[in-house]
């Protein structure tokens, strides 16, 4: 009876504690991502023409994690860790880089906005790179020769800090530091990122601007100790030894029925410094338009035009200029799954400077798919047949 006793009465003591215990929070963890795979041709890559297989085109292919725990008051915790890779073969997009597209954690206020810290996007990107041309023709073919801009998803900067602000009549603001962490220079290999967007009705309205300081070490080239990079092919392989680079850019839309259309200005502008290849700022300066049409529920059709100019400059008198033409169909098959073609045709003429800093003829890269395969004539077509599943 004594046992029964001590028994119950610990079973009491414990029923007790435990109604004394806070209710834990309501928390839940997200698994998404995409798999994406086209078969390519590409008039000329550095000559020949080709036909292969390419990965990530209509959408990134990815793997993320993204959790948020309601903390009360309006106040969570978040996070997201996501991963790209490449689907034909299965490697990281950036190899050694677990998490090369974001790893981010911090506290979101419905009320106050939300603080971030980690590997993010700059706000520059998130507001105008979303009315712009890559979020409706997608970066592969529709970026901006090269993503000489940055607005698709090239720029990512490390061990920053984010402020976004609450939603105020369809008006958000927001703004980044990315941390060089260079010793005794607190300013090199710093980013930082102001942007703001409006959306009242049928139309989007954005203006972003983003400035990304080389990190410490050799002059001749951009050094990975900076917190952000940019995206380099032939239209800018010629300024990648710059001391900074700044970016301004603006977009905006109007939707009506199943019709939507759009126009955007940016420019990028790589100043020099003490040991870069080239010795006065060079400038690319960008007007495009886009326009889309849902011709049904299942088809949705999207067509792009930019004119890319750069300025005359280190002993470069016939300055390069691309125009590229860029259109995408794309058929859902569901909610997750679709197929999808893309075409797009760029042209260059004048001239620009080499990795070298030597003057050389413009060469086309169509979108940013070519950074690294561009023509070397005047022209290049690609063309792209694929199919995109979310999970």
């Amino acid at each position: 009876m004594k046992l029964r006793r001590n028994w119950v009465m610990g079973g009491m003591a414990i029923a007790a504690a435990g109604a004394a215990m806070p209710v834990m929070a309501q928390s839940s963890v997200t698994i998404y991502g995409a798999v994406d795979e086209a078969m390519v041709y590409t008039s000329n890559q550095n000559g020949p023409h080709n036909i292969y297989m390419r990965s990530g085109n209509l959408n990134a292919s990815k793997i993320g994690f993204k959790g948020a725990e309601d903390l009360g008051g309006g106040l969570q915790g978040v996070f997201t860790l996501e991963n790209g890779f490449n689907a034909d073969d299965g490697s990281m997009s950036s190899a050694g880089v677990l998490f090369n597209r974001q790893s981010f954690v911090g506290l979101s206020s419905n009320s106050a906005g939300t603080v971030l810290a980690g590997r993010q996007y700059t706000p520059y990107f998130q507001y105008v790179g979303a009315i712009g041309p890559t979020s409706v023709l997608t970066g592969a073919t529709g970026a901006h020769p090269g993503d000489v801009d940055g607005l698709d998803t090239t720029v990512r900067i490390s061990n920053s800090v984010t402020y976004i602000s609450p939603t105020f009549g369809g008006a958000q603001v927001s703004a980044l530091y990315g941390f060089g962490e260079t010793a005794g220079a607190v300013s090199t290999g710093n980013t930082y990122s102001l942007a703001a967007k409006w959306d009242i009705n049928a139309w989007n309205f954005a203006v972003g601007y983003q400035r990304l300081r080389n990190g410490s070490g050799s002059a001749s080239t951009w050094n990975s100790t900076a917190s952000g990079s940019f995206a380099v092919s032939p239209i800018n392989t010629g300024y990648s030894s710059a001391n900074n680079v700044t970016m301004l850019a603006g977009a905006l839309r109007y939707t009506f029925g199943q019709w939507m259309v759009g126009a955007n200005l940016s420019t990028a502008q790589y100043n020099p410094g003490t040991g870069s290849l080239f010795t006065q700022k060079a400038k690319f300066n960008t007007a495009g338009v886009i326009g889309t049409y849902q011709a049904s529920p299942a088809l949705a059709l999207a067509a792009g035009y930019s004119y890319t100019r750069a300025n005359a400059a280190n002993g470069i008198t016939n300055a390069a200029a691309y125009q590229q033409v860029a259109l995408q169909q794309t058929y859902a098959l569901s909610k997750r799954t679709a197929f999808y073609f893309l075409e797009a045709y760029q042209l260059a003429k004048g001239q620009t400077l080499n990795a070298s800093g030597a003057i050389i003829n413009a060469v086309p890269a169509v979108g940013d798919s070519q950074n690294s395969t561009p023509s070397n004539g005047r022209n290049q077509t690609v063309v792209m047949v694929g199919i995109r599943h979310f999970f």
